[in-house]
């Protein structure tokens, strides 16, 4: 990282300054079979355009209110870092009522419905592939996204100092995140570049947010998230760990 980034979209610009092509984040659906790798790059490029879309066609403001009613998923992940980079607060299982825009997987349309601004679903199916209908009331994000550019410039400049997160109650400026992110890589083994997290935990708390996205992201690794990994038998697990060159865990 560089020493002047103070919000996860910086971390995220200095990642694709310093190696674009290395792998950010793989991502495992144990109940699907699903497998994802997204370098820095295309992770980038997935940020932009959905940045694009909450800016241009959201209308989302620095300081607006994003609730994210999102599993762990290489998708929340996108999420998180697009409304970092727009200024908006992610808000983590947030109240869709209190909320400017609500981002709902497949399983909470009906508790999403209750946003008065605008509402956009997600299918999470494998290769980001769309709803065979669309549900009622929202935008499907896999249709729209695509015709995004792919390359994001904020209107307003967005202040690390600023609400970015809010997760299990509480909240976190951008800078705060960023700083938090830092000081949880040693703990997590996270030693810099080449270091490789799998990490099994859900984005319902900083813990799970910080092994699954901010710290590898802040250390310059990466993160092998799984999604339902209780469904995957320990050998396979150990397998998976020698398999995509994991240096640390969490699950």
């Amino acid at each position: 990282m560089n020493a002047t980034d103070r919000t996860p979209a910086g971390l995220l610009r200095s990642a694709l300054a310093a190696d674009a092509g290395r792998p950010l984040v793989t991502f495992y659906d144990d109940a699907t079979g699903e497998r994802v790798e997204l370098s820095v790059a295309t992770f980038a490029n997935w940020v932009a355009k959905t940045a694009n879309l909450l800016q241009g066609e959201l209308s989302v403001a620095p300081g607006d209110r994003v609730a994210l009613l999102l599993p762990a998923h290489w998708q929340t992940a996108v999420w998180l870092l697009a409304c970092s980079s727009v200024g908006a607060v992610a808000d983590v299982s947030g109240d869709p009522a209190a909320a400017d825009v609500v981002v709902s997987g497949p399983d909470t349309l009906d508790e999403a419905r209750a946003c008065r601004g605008e509402r956009v679903a997600l299918a999470l199916r494998p290769l980001g592939g769309r709803f065979p209908q669309v549900p009622e009331g929202f935008m499907d994000y896999a249709a729209e996204v695509p015709g995004q550019g792919d390359r994001f410039a904020p209107f307003a400049p967005v202040d690390p100092e600023e609400p970015a997160l809010i997760v299990a109650g509480a909240e976190f400026s951008a800078a705060e995140v960023v700083e938090r992110a830092l000081a949880d890589a040693p703990d997590l083994d996270l030693t810099g570049p080449g270091s490789r997290l799998l990490s099994g935990l859900p984005y319902d708390t900083w813990a799970g947010l910080s092994a699954g996205l901010y710290a590898p992201l802040a250390a310059g690794g990466s993160v092998v998230l799984c999604r339902n990994l209780d469904k995957l038998p320990a050998d396979a697990l150990a397998q998976r760990i020698d398999a995509e060159r994991v240096t640390a865990s969490r699950h």
